[in-house]
């Protein structure tokens, strides 16, 4: 029997959200419905492409307190999420390692001062630290003296995304209240909940004709295999035109990523983007000279014009999901236990929390 008040639920979209949110409401006891214009594998979700670095304080260059609020919730139910799963997913907190070449100090001075300012806003998060060249050497040892100061953020981690995408896809096929219809897309248009019934859109711009100011924001990403390159954690490299970040990720693969173009489209990364990405990762340590790349993708993630995520009620019985932009996975765990406060309750205590527009929040669900 449901502990929500209702007892089956369609989910719209099997990315990131939509699998969290499948499995959410399945283990609540709802009869769920997954629909997705992909595939198992998740091939068309920006989740697929994504880092999946957990770093609230390091994105609040680019993200408001509400985000870096969201994120450091996260951080602490991530490792419940991921141990209710049978498949082992990989996960770490060691922190995140800023650097710099010495052109680029002023940068630095930039950015050293808005992460000071976030920690004052939020005071919960670990306060960032000023690193020299033994420090770094010491937290990174394969990066020698390359460096002659850095900012280290302490607690921040990441995950592996492909398999955790994988992981809640089999946890889900498992589930005897759950059915999974992949190749399937659906619209809002399709569907009118009875009142024991829910519709949860988690589709990204696939939601776009429902959901008008959805905006796709370009990124590139290139993995690599690199196993003459020893990073036990993320590391940043500052810069004014291309923040580079490289992800270490289980048997000696690497995301490198650092663009951001406000585009919708999805066609292969441009010669410069990949220059330049593989050049500064080369800068950051010599031997990704004999890394093998194993893709460059593209990816759009879903946008609104706040760069904000948000739930909505377009009509009653549904609730969309949407606008998570490039912390997907840095807000996730925040949005689906709001979701679940929303649908159960009407109202969520974490919306406040989060200093999230409680009038685009309302649900009458």
């Amino acid at each position: 029997m449901s502990s929500l008040p209702f007892d089956a639920a369609t989910v719209l979209g099997a990315g990131l959200m939509g699998r969290l949110m499948a499995l959410g409401l399945a283990r609540a006891g709802c009869q769920v419905a997954v629909f997705d214009a992909g595939g198992p594998e998740a091939e068309g979700a920006a989740a697929r492409v994504a880092a999946a670095m957990l770093a609230p304080l390091a994105e609040s260059a680019v993200a408001p307190a509400s985000v870096v609020r969201m994120g450091h919730h996260a951080l602490a139910r991530w490792p419940a999420l991921l141990q209710s799963l049978d498949t082992p997913v990989f996960f770490q907190r060691e922190g995140t390692l800023v650097l710099w070449h010495r052109q680029d100090a002023a940068e630095a001075a930039r950015l050293a001062r808005v992460l000071e300012h976030t920690g004052e806003q939020v005071p919960a998060l670990p306060a960032m630290q000023r690193v020299d060249a033994d420090r770094i050497t010491a937290l990174e040892p394969s990066l020698g003296t390359r460096f002659a100061q850095g900012l280290f953020l302490p607690d921040e981690g990441q995950l592996d995304n492909r398999a955790l995408l994988d992981a809640l896809r089999s946890a889900l096929e498992a589930m005897p209240n759950v059915r999974m219809h992949w190749h399937d897309a659906r619209s809002l248009d399709d569907f009118s909940p009875a009142p024991n019934e829910r519709v949860i859109d988690c589709r990204g711009l696939g939601a776009r004709n429902q959901w008008p100011s959805l905006r796709g924001v370009r990124g590139e990403v290139i993995r690599v295999h690199a196993p003459e390159v020893a990073l036990t954690r993320p590391v940043r490299l500052v810069h004014p035109r291309y923040p580079l970040y490289i992800a270490p990720k289980p048997d000696g693969v690497f995301v490198i990523g650092a663009t951001e173009i406000e585009s919708a489209d999805l066609s292969p990364a441009s010669v410069r983007s990949t220059l330049e990405l593989l050049s500064a990762a080369y800068a950051v340590h010599s031997g990704f000279a004999e890394a093998r790349i194993l893709e460059i993708a593209t990816q759009c993630r879903p946008t609104l014009p706040d760069n904000l995520p948000a739930l909505r009620q377009p009509r009653p019985r549904v609730l969309q999901i949407n606008g998570l932009y490039r912390h997907g996975f840095l807000v996730a765990p925040a949005m689906l236990d709001m979701a679940m406060e929303l649908l159960a309750t009407g109202h969520s205590a974490l919306a406040e929390r989060f200093d999230l527009p409680m009038e685009a929040m309302a649900c009458t669900c």
